[in-house]
């Protein structure tokens, strides 16, 4: 028997209504199922994953926006676990499928018509005083900011040791392809094709004429030195995960170990779901 797990967003109550039907729908089908359920005041995936198995599940459906995709893709990209989004949020630019397509959504599933896409992350690593502190992955991005009220910070950025600009303004962001159409691109950012093999760095309100995002090869490494007068900064990774940085403090951004795979409809194509998602919808991920 074939099986594929289940993530749902129980903070989306539309998340609540389809899951049966789609648990009706995969039993149909003959697949059986691992169901996760995160969300506010429940375990994270990363812990429930310590308690159930995931041998044999050929892929996970994830019953969310972009922001659970992204969520997800940090916890099960190791596993190598095929990701398909179903769109229970607003935006939905990640996601494949929608509710009112369960049920061909679960035949393309069951007759293997799709294609894996895999998609580059990156890791970033904070280091103070020489030591490492904390390390995280994303899908999307890895942001510096300065807080709401917080006067300018300044970021030194180097790529692979070569010092590339000392950027003055609100931050910096570097991106992923798959984060090119994200926070990046609201600053400025190129739009960048899913499978290239790059990483941008765009400065966010920068002060001065002259700076303007740039695309590095996904093999190097940014490095990025935080020079401010004050400690309103943060390291934020796909907008969900991060900690409080202090000046001179260190944050290293590379490519990493494991890419997330996702899972694509043969007939959905980048620049279509592009214009339609970034031009006539108005909602957030």
């Amino acid at each position: 028997m074939r099986r594929v797990a289940l993530v749902a967003n129980q903070d989306r109550p539309r998340a609540c209504e389809v899951l049966p039907l789609l648990q009706g729908l995969l039993q149909e089908h003959d697949f059986s199922t691992v169901l996760y359920r995160i969300g506010r005041g429940l375990p994270d995936l990363q812990t429930q994953m310590d308690g159930l198995t995931l041998e044999g599940v050929e892929l996970a459906l994830v019953l969310g926006g972009d922001g659970t995709l992204l969520g997800v893709a940090r916890a099960l990209a190791p596993l190598g676990i095929p990701l398909l989004g179903i769109n229970v949020g607003h935006l939905g630019f990640l996601t494949e499928a929608d509710p009112a397509d369960l049920e061909e959504t679960v035949r393309r599933i069951a007759d293997r018509e799709y294609d894996l896409e895999r998609r580059l992350m990156l890791e970033a690593v904070l280091e103070r005083d020489g030591h490492v502190l904390e390390r995280f992955v994303g899908l999307n991005d890895a942001g510096i900011a300065k807080g709401s009220f917080a006067r300018m910070v300044r970021i030194e950025a180097y790529v692979d040791d070569v010092f590339v600009d000392s950027y003055s303004g609100d931050g910096i962001i570097v991106s992923t392809p798959t984060g090119s159409t994200g926070y990046s691109l609201s600053c400025g950012g190129p739009i960048v094709i899913p499978r290239l093999q790059v990483l941008l760095l765009t400065p966010i309100c920068p002060h001065t004429l002259f700076s303007r995002p740039c695309v590095i090869d996904a093999n190097q490494e940014i490095q990025l030195v935080v020079d401010a007068a004050h400690d309103d900064i943060g390291l934020t990774v796909d907008g969900q995960v991060g900690i409080r940085l202090q000046p001179r403090d260190v944050v290293r951004v590379r490519r990493a170990s494991s890419d997330a795979v996702l899972v694509k409809w043969r007939d959905r194509e980048f620049f279509t779901v592009l214009r339609h998602k970034l031009r006539h919808n108005n909602g957030q991920a």
